[in-house]
């Protein structure tokens, strides 16, 4: 099923696919991202939901070369990426579907709800790697790469970068800066160090779902069937869950099985 060329048009608006309104530095990266509440960095059109990328690129055909180096709309991509998250006023991390991801504040208590892993489940969740990691950070508040492995006793990088990027998908630990002298490292924190008051912030499942679910589509303007499931990687019965919550309250209007529209567009 094709989009109709008014949901498409909204989402060029939304999504900044539009050279007029394409994001150019921090502060217009930082708009976009508060505007659609959660985004991917790094993906293309050939991936569904809202791209930094894309907007850097400011079109709908935007596709990532394999050539990323010598592409100017990647590196300030990249740039960019770092500059939001080193001032650290949006969540980021490798969140959904491992993606890099940039997260409004206001939402962090939904996706902590969903993604999040309870303290006292810790121990059934992590993996031994993982919860040593965590156990140091909470510790030190703040460290890099090479001090953070040496530290929790991990020498093997791949065994480091699977432990660190569990607990990333969980929103236990977020980088925090990326320095690219004397040599390219990250450094590494908790996200209370950050985002204290929304970490605190408890909301059931049933609710957040819902406000996922209505963030996604205030910024798409129509969901095809399993949209939302693939960009954010909720399982298909819980995205329909959090579209229906949206029918019901009337925010929302069901066209077909799976493809919901916001009901704005429709007036």
């Amino acid at each position: 099923m094709l989009l109709p060329e008014d949901v498409e048009d909204y989402r060029d608006f939304m999504w900044r696919r539009d050279p007029e309104r394409r994001v150019e530095d921090i502060n217009s990266a930082e708009r976009f991202i508060e505007d659609v509440g959660f985004c991917a960095v790094l993906t293309d059109s050939r991936h569904p939901g809202p791209s930094l990328y894309v907007a850097v690129c400011g079109r709908r055909d935007a596709h990532m070369p394999r050539n990323v180096q010598k592409d100017p709309e990647s590196s300030l991509t990249w740039t960019i990426k770092d500059e939001v998250m080193r001032r650290g006023r949006l969540f980021y991390g490798k969140v959904l579907r491992g993606h890099s991801t940039f997260i409004a504040p206001r939402l962090i208590p939904f996706f902590n709800a969903l993604w999040g892993t309870p303290h006292n489940m810790e121990r059934k969740v992590l993996s031994k790697d993982a919860q040593t990691i965590l156990k140091v950070l909470r510790a030190e508040w703040e460290m890099g790469t090479s001090d953070l492995r040496q530290a929790s006793g991990i020498s093997e990088r791949g065994r480091f970068n699977r432990a660190v990027d569990q607990l990333q998908r969980i929103l236990r630990i977020i980088p925090t800066n990326a320095l690219y002298e004397p040599s390219f490292t990250y450094l590494w924190s908790i996200p209370e160090a950050r985002f204290h008051e929304e970490m605190k912030v408890v909301v059931g499942r049933e609710e957040a779902l819902r406000e996922i679910a209505r963030t996604y589509l205030l910024g798409a303007g129509m969901t095809l069937r399993g949209e939302l499931a693939r960009v954010t990687g909720l399982s298909a019965p819980d995205a329909g869950l959090g579209n229906w919550a949206l029918v019901d309250e009337g925010f929302a209007e069901r066209l077909g099985p799976g493809v919901y529209r916001l009901k704005q567009l429709s007036a």
